[in-house]
């Protein structure tokens, strides 16, 4: 038998055994050389078996870690929302929805599968953090009994351009602003750049606590279609920038939440030629930009920002010290109006805080902390996509995200979310319906299921009674 059979022959075996589940999804597949030992096979038939299978879909290689079954759970196909939506306040019903399900994820003896904040000693390195903090105590004591005052810790300001670097972004520390976590950093954006009334392209779906933050400001939405694969469509927003329908733009090119999605690196050098040439600011949110799974980082828009029409956003509350809620920003051309606007807000961050995180990323720990932490989120969202797959309605789709610990599931047409929001509480489970994500109260039919929490037997038997509950929310 030759080598071109031999490798045919492996696959077959190996898609066998997929699809009778002998190996699950989540599993990992014995390493090349066990396998060419077993199968008295050379590496190089064994490698091109493995291949084959990646090209079927059936298995995905992880850098420095092997080949894993992938869930045979079909990704959600083009976004529901396919033309732009018209500009226009939120709707009141949304926002009363948002309260309800902050209030269920305040509320001991809940199970929260909602909230995208990791939850648990496994996500932080909180010790290593503490000690750092009595070392910057013990060397400077003083600084629990000073004013902190712009611009803040130039060490983790120097610290925060150099890992910026892996993005491809060439950020100078002097022109980093550290803000009280992401949210403020966006909220100083909109002000700088916006005015009560004006129009904000978002993504459909986004974010949900923008909703809020737009409606205090006074700012109309309107949304573009998100493809959960690429991203943002620059077709549709070509098209609103060329009929001045914008002011600004608030967009998550990396890891979006919800989708989990990245826009490919064609596409995000077209967005940022995009707003240069019609000169629209377009607010970049990094947040989920360094969980970005494989070893090289994809690079941000900002990388791209040729005349300073990109702010970028981000923070540390979601892999380093929830607590902390220290973030950072990059205004380019609207550097000095955010200075304004940040020391008339909040003056400046606590500098114990920042000196601290600043030490860890110069320690290096951060690096080893986030290898861990998305091999960590990789097993969880196979484990969650493999669940949801198990029993939720035959028909449901589910992203597959690049990165981070959220994915957003798709019901069939006719399922509603928001019945089984209100189900799932009488269970004392917090779920985050479709709704949330889409100032007209669009995706019924969809949820957002976070995946950065211990996946013990509550967590998973809590998962698998919402599957059984969506069952009941379909047309009669």
């Amino acid at each position: 038998m030759d080598s071109s059979t031999l490798y045919q022959q492996l696959a077959d075996d190996l898609s066998g055994a997929i699809n009778l589940g002998t190996l699950p999804p989540g599993s990992r597949l014995p390493s090349v050389r066990k396998t060419a030992h077993s199968r008295q096979l050379s590496l190089n038939t064994v490698v091109a078996a493995y291949r084959v299978l990646e090209d079927r879909g059936l298995v995905e290689a992880r850098p420095q870690s092997g080949y894993y079954v992938r869930s045979r759970l079909p990704s959600p196909a083009r976004s529901s929302s396919q033309a732009a939506g018209p500009a226009q306040g939120t709707d009141g019903a949304v926002l009363d929805l948002i309260g309800a399900a902050l209030k269920a994820q305040q509320t001991p003896g809940y199970i929260d599968m909602a909230l995208a904040c990791p939850r648990g000693g496994d996500f932080y390195p909180a010790g290593k953090l503490a000690r750092l903090m009595g070392q910057v105590l013990r060397k400077n004591p003083g600084l629990v009994s000073n004013y902190a005052l712009p611009p803040g810790s130039e060490r983790l300001r120097t610290q925060i351009a150099r890992r910026g670097l892996e993005l491809g972004m060439a950020l100078q520390a002097d022109n980093i602003i550290l803000t009280h976590g992401a949210m403020e950093a966006l909220n100083l954006a909109l002000r700088a750049v916006c005015r009560p009334g004006d129009t904000v392209g978002i993504e459909s779906p986004t974010y949900f606590n923008l909703l809020p933050l737009f409606a205090s400001l006074g700012l109309k939405a309107l949304e573009i279609p998100t493809d959960p694969q690429s991203g943002l469509s620059l077709e549709a927003l070509e098209m609103l920038l060329a009929e001045k329908r914008l002011n600004a733009i608030i967009a998550m090119p990396n890891v979006h939440n919800p989708l989990g999605c990245s826009m490919p690196t064609e596409h995000k050098k077209r967005l940022a030629a995009l707003v240069n040439r019609y000169q629209v600011p377009l607010i970049e949110d990094a947040l989920y930009a360094e969980l970005q799974f494989g070893d090289a980082l994809q690079p941000a828009v900002k990388a791209y920002d040729s005349d300073g029409w990109v702010i970028v956003c981000a923070s540390y509350t979601k892999t380093l010290a929830p607590d902390f809620r220290v973030g950072w920003m990059e205004g380019g051309r609207f550097t000095e109006e955010l200075r304004k606007l940040k020391f008339a807000t909040s003056i400046a961050e606590p500098l114990v805080l920042c000196e601290t995180l600043g030490a860890f990323l110069e320690s290096g720990g951060y690096d080893h902390h986030l290898r861990a932490l998305k091999r960590r989120y990789t097993l969880h969202i196979d484990k969650v996509r493999a669940l949801i797959a198990d029993h939720f309605p035959a028909g449901t789709r589910a992203t597959h995200p690049s990165g981070g610990f959220l994915i957003w599931v798709e019901l069939p047409d006719g399922y509603d979310t928001v019945k089984l929001f209100d189900l799932a509480i009488q269970q004392r489970i917090s779920i985050s319906p479709g709704p949330l994500y889409s100032p007209s109260g669009r995706y019924r039919n969809a949820l957002r299921v976070s995946c950065c929490q211990p996946l013990d037997e509550r967590f998973v038997s809590a998962l698998a009674r919402v599957g059984e509950l969506a069952a009941s929310c379909g047309k009669p």
